[in-house]
């Protein structure tokens, strides 16, 4: 009976062993898919298709590390191997932290709208010169979409405003600039009335273009905006946080009150 109950625990304690090495490489095979994917894609290694199966694939690796995690939290509640359990609660939290982001990303694509050309002005939108043939070649359309596309913006992101400033153009578009520069975005032109820049994604290097538009009032001077996606059908709301993000910045260096 000794003899059987001894060859039952180290039975026990091989499997524990097994699944703990194999939840591990499930955790580590998922976090280089998913990590990869981006830069794979960025330096032309893999197409976008590909790059999105890597991704697929990495959250079904993660989804195995956690079931063996599972498995292997059980049979050590039932073996009594607490380092085995430590191993499995380890794994579970470090898929989770792992999977966190490609969840946030897809809760993001669920709530925004299939649009990917936001402007502050809808009615007039500042036009892209400059980088008219980059955009050509582009799958994505030079010219802003039109009305449909508008009231899908002013439905899902009501703060993309125009901003006024009390101030001189030139100094604006000085801190216009500034803050372009500060953003990291690489400058295409820049004339008396008009920045035209060119945005990198830094996970996947999608390339967002932008217009700063200024337009001197009676009383100010007043910044239009205007950040549309090359490629994709939707951008996930990341263009219109890109000109919220800006002209808050510029709101700020140019010390204006909201």
């Amino acid at each position: 009976m000794i003899k059987g109950a001894h060859h039952q625990r180290r039975k026990a304690g091989s499997w524990s062993r097994l699944l703990a090495w194999l939840s591990v490489i499930a955790l580590i095979a998922a976090a280089l898919l998913l990590a990869g994917a981006g830069p794979a894609y960025r330096w032309e290694m893999i197409g976008l298709g590909d790059a999105f199966n890597l991704m697929r694939n990495g959250v079904y690796a993660a989804t195995g590390a956690v079931a063996l995690s599972v498995l292997l939290l059980l049979i050590s509640a039932f073996t009594r191997r607490f380092g085995a359990g430590i191993v499995a609660i380890l794994v579970m939290v470090a898929t989770a932290a792992l999977l966190y982001m490609p969840w946030q990303q897809w809760q993001n694509a669920q709530q925004a709208p299939v649009i990917h050309d936001i402007t502050t002005d809808t009615q007039h939108p500042p036009a892209f010169v400059a980088l008219r043939d980059a955009r050509e070649a582009a799958p994505n359309a030079v010219d802003y979409p039109g009305e449909a596309t508008a009231r899908q913006q002013q439905t899902a992101y009501p703060n993309v405003q125009p901003l006024h400033v009390m101030a001189p153009k030139v100094t604006v578009l000085a801190a216009a600039q500034a803050e372009v520069e500060a953003s990291g975005w690489q400058i295409a032109a820049i004339t008396e009335n008009t920045i035209e820049a060119t945005a990198t994604t830094r996970w996947f290097g999608f390339e967002d273009d932008v217009i700063i538009r200024l337009t001197e009032r009676q009383d100010s001077v007043q910044v239009d905006m205007r950040s549309a996606s090359r490629l994709g059908a939707s951008d996930i709301g990341t263009n219109a946080r890109r000109i919220e993000v800006f002209l808050d910045g510029l709101r700020k260096r140019l010390d204006v009150d909201a």
